[in-house]
């Protein structure tokens, strides 16, 4: 099971990943799932995330993604202006 877990990620404990659903990832799941929890996140949970943990890279540089106006800011001229 330890290299079924390095597959998916999961190298640490209390660490999440988002993975595709296909057949081999199912199996691989069955494989460990008395070691893992898994589902599908709702919106609320991915957006909570994202705003808790996650981070944009603006000029080479890594900052955290705390309002909208982080992603405006570096996307707006593509059309992109904010997460939701």
């Amino acid at each position: 099971p330890r290299k079924v877990l390095q597959l998916l990620r999961l190298k640490q404990l209390h660490n999440g990943v988002f993975l595709k659903v296909n057949k081999p990832i199912l199996q691989m799941l069955k494989l460990v799932q008395p070691y893992v929890t898994y589902g599908y996140p709702s919106l609320k949970t991915v957006r909570e995330l994202l705003y808790k943990r996650g981070f944009a890279k603006v000029h080479k540089q890594r900052i955290p993604i705390s309002d909208n106006s982080v992603i405006t800011t570096s996307l707006g001229e593509k059309g992109i202006y904010g997460m939701e």
